[in-house]
C-alpha cells in the first residue's frame, strides 16, 4: 500500500490528506467573488487564456449575481445532505483572485472566515498577481486558517505558454513559489495536460520540473474544449490532435511515478460542464477515468514517485 493512502490509491489524494489533517471529512465550497485577469483586461494582456470559459474557469462556483455568503451556503446545504458532519473550506475559484486592491480582498477574505466550521480558503490565482503588500496579507491570513494559493502555471514550455496566451514567464512563476514559501504559506500548482502540439515528454518534463520545487499540491487537468473560448476557434480551424483517452490514462500514471510523493494530487482529471464541451467528449466520465488510473497503477504495480529523482 502507498505510504499516503488507506484504500486502492497508489498517490496521495486530497481526502486522504484532509482527513488526516482536519481528522473531517472536508469540502471545498467554489465561489465567484466576480474578479477579472490581467490578462483579459489589458494590463498584460488581452481576451485572457486560451481555453478559459467565460466564467473564468468557475464552472462549479457560485451565481456572480448572488453574495459571497448566499453562494456559499447554496452549495454548503447541497454537500451536507451528503456530507452532514463534514467541514469545509472557501474556495476563491474563478479567474484571479488576489487581482484586487487589499481592502476588497480582505472584505472578500474575510467574509467567508467568518463563517462556521470553516476551516482554510484556497484562493486561484497567478503568479504575476500577488503584489507585496498582498504577500503581507496572505502571510497575516495563513496565521488565522488553513491558507492555500493556487497558481496557475498550465505548462513549463514558453512557445506552449505563449500559444495559451498566459502572459507571465516561467521565471515568474519560480519567484512567485519562492516568496510564498518563505512566509510558509502552502502551494497547489495546476497543469494543463494535452495542450495544442505538446507531446507525452513534455507532459512530463511539467511534473519533473515542479517535483524538484517546495510546492505542497498539484492539480492536473486535461485540456477540455469549450464553446465561445479562443481555443475552439483556433481548433476549428487547424484541428490540431487532441490525446485519446488511453493515452491520457498512460501519460497521467507515468506524471506520477515521477511525481514527490509528498505532494498532494487535488485534481487527476478535468471536469467541464457537458453543455460546454466540444471535445474531448470522454472527458465526462470522470469516474470511470479515475478508475482506470488506478487500475493502470496496480497493473504496474507502480506508486507515486516511484521514479522520483532530484536534480
Amino acid at each position: 500500500m502507498f505510504k499516503y493512502s488507506n484504500s486502492n490509491k497508489r498517490y496521495y489524494t486530497l481526502d486522504y490528506f484532509y482527513k488526516n489533517k482536519f481528522n473531517s471529512k472536508v469540502f471545498k465550497v467554489s465561489l465567484n467573488a466576480g474578479f477579472t485577469c490581467p490578462n483579459k483586461d489589458g494590463k498584460v494582456g488581452i481576451g485572457g487564456c486560451i481555453y478559459c470559459s467565460k466564467t473564468g474557469s468557475g464552472e462549479y462556483g457560485g451565481d456572480i449575481k448572488k453574495d459571497l455568503i448566499t453562494q456559499f451556503n447554496e452549495v454548503k446545504e447541497m454537500m451536507l445532505k451528503k456530507w452532514p458532519k463534514a467541514k469545509y473550506i472557501g474556495y476563491f475559484q474563478a479567474n484571479t483572485n488576489t487581482y484586487a486592491p487589499i481592502d476588497i480582498l480582505k472584505e472578500k477574505y474575510e467574509t467567508i472566515l467568518k463563517l462556521d466550521n470553516l476551516v482554510g480558503l484556497n484562493i486561484a490565482t497567478r503568479p504575476d498577481s500577488i503584489t507585496d503588500e498582498c504577500l503581507d496579507y496572505l502571510e497575516e491570513l495563513s496565521k488565522k486558517t488553513y491558507l492555500t494559493i493556487e497558481l496557475g502555471l498550465q505548462t513549463i514550455h514558453d512557445k506552449t505558454s505563449k500559444l495559451i496566451n498566459r502572459c507571465h514567464s516561467l521565471k515568474c512563476f519560480e519567484d512567485m513559489v519562492i516568496k510564498l514559501r518563505k512566509r510558509n504559506i502552502n502551494i497547489v500548482v495546476h497543469i494543463i495536460n494535452g495542450l495544442p502540439y505538446e507531446t507525452k515528454e513534455m507532459m512530463i518534463d511539467t511534473i519533473k520540473y515542479l517535483s524538484d520545487l517546495d510546492i505542497q499540491g498539484i492539480k492536473i487537468h486535461m485540456l477540455s474544449i469549450l464553446k465561445d473560448t479562443k481555443l475552439a476557434e483556433i481548433y476549428k480551424l487547424e484541428n490540431f490532435k487532441l490525446i485519446t483517452r488511453d493515452e491520457y490514462i498512460d501519460i497521467v500514471c507515468d506524471q506520477l511515478e515521477h511525481l514527490r510523493e509528498d505532494i498532494v494530487v487535488n485534481r487527476i482529471t478535468g471536469d467541464p460542464k457537458v453543455s460546454d464541451l466540444i471535445e474531448p467528449d470522454w472527458l465526462v466520465k470522470k469516474v470511470a477515468i479515475l478508475n482506470d488510473i488506478d487500475k493502470e497503477m496496480l497493473k504496474r504495480n507502480s506508486y507515486q514517485g516511484i521514479k522520483y529523482q532530484k536534480k
